[in-house]
């Protein structure tokens, strides 16, 4: 296949099929027509002489050769946008914008509110994705362009992934108002005492307070294992089981609730959070102004945390 048979749109077409696995989505995405977009596909598949995509419900599958373009072109794509976007050429008032955005659920409760405010105002056209990135996978995804940028714990990646500090969070635990033995203050006797919910997207493996527990030959007895933070907090409002969770995470989500938080009984690190992305998007002025974005939504106030949140001596 020569270069010269090659239409840069189609594979922006293709990129964004794959992205909202919808020629719907996609044409919204790209402000064209489901024809057009259908017309681009069509001819994207006989160049390549593979379907790319088959239609499974509402969604549109990628096939093996599909899975085994997308990362290069992406790739691609994004090298050109940085070549041909100058240092002063990113105006977020009118720039129409996709950004995709790694975190965990938590950190989706404490920033988007205040990250789309943000953006509401100052980009009206520049949209974004917050997806599960797995750890394991996190160097590859923001390499190859999949997403853009990061935020998790402080983790073990090569220098080619950049990283900055974003802010310290400490556990706190959560337990129902009238809790016959959690009261404002927890001992640690009582907090092991007692019958506990553990929050994971894993199906199996310790989560940070049970090796933090382990580490002093402490264990506790968990009751429930769930995937959800909110479920989990309106399970302690209805029972006697009681939840260890990060601090800002607790008081947004059991405002609702009115579970009372209390410090978390035993002397542990704090955990901070880190935001990445790759070296290659240095230079990248949209990637920059998201980064701004984000610091900017997840830096604490300057009132400084709660005592519930605070480590215990």
């Amino acid at each position: 296949m020569h270069i010269n048979r090659i239409d840069l749109n189609l594979l922006v077409v293709f990129d964004t099929i794959y992205a909202e696995a919808s020629i719907t989505r996609a044409s919204r995405r790209l402000n064209l027509s489901q024809p057009a977009i259908s017309h681009a596909l069509g001819r994207l598949r006989e160049m390549v002489e593979d379907p790319l995509f088959t239609r499974h419900g509402r969604l549109m599958t990628p096939t093996p050769l599909a899975r085994r373009m997308i990362e290069p072109i992406r790739q691609s794509l994004q090298g050109i946008e940085a070549t041909l976007t100058k240092g002063d050429r990113f105006a977020p008032a009118s720039a129409v914008k996709h950004f995709t955005v790694g975190m965990r659920e938590a950190l989706e409760t404490a920033l988007l509110g205040k990250l789309m405010r943000s953006i509401a105002e100052r980009a009206p056209y520049v949209t974004i994705s917050t997806v599960r990135t797995e750890r394991r996978e996190l160097e590859r995804e923001l390499s190859v362009g999949t997403i853009d940028a990061a935020i998790d714990v402080l983790l073990p990646l090569p220098d080619d992934i950049r990283r900055e500090r974003l802010r310290t969070e400490w556990l706190t635990v959560v337990a129902r108002p009238r809790h016959p033995k959690v009261g404002p203050r927890l001992t640690l006797r009582t907090y092991l005492s007692q019958e506990h919910i553990a929050v994971s997207s894993r199906r199996r493996g310790l989560s940070a307070e049970d090796f933090e527990l382990g580490r002093q030959n402490l264990r506790r007895r968990i009751r429930l294992r769930c995937q959800s933070h909110l479920a989990a907090c309106r399970v302690v409002s209805e029972t006697d089981l009681i939840l260890t969770m990060p601090q800002r995470h607790a008081g947004i989500l059991n405002a609702q609730f009115g579970n009372q938080l209390v410090s978390f009984p035993l002397k542990v690190p704090a955990f901070d959070t880190y935001l990445y992305w790759h070296a290659s998007a240095d230079g990248d002025p949209a990637n920059a102004w998201l980064r701004h974005q984000l610091v900017s939504a997840l830096r604490p106030s300057r009132t400084g945390r709660s005592a519930a949140g605070g480590p215990r001596s």
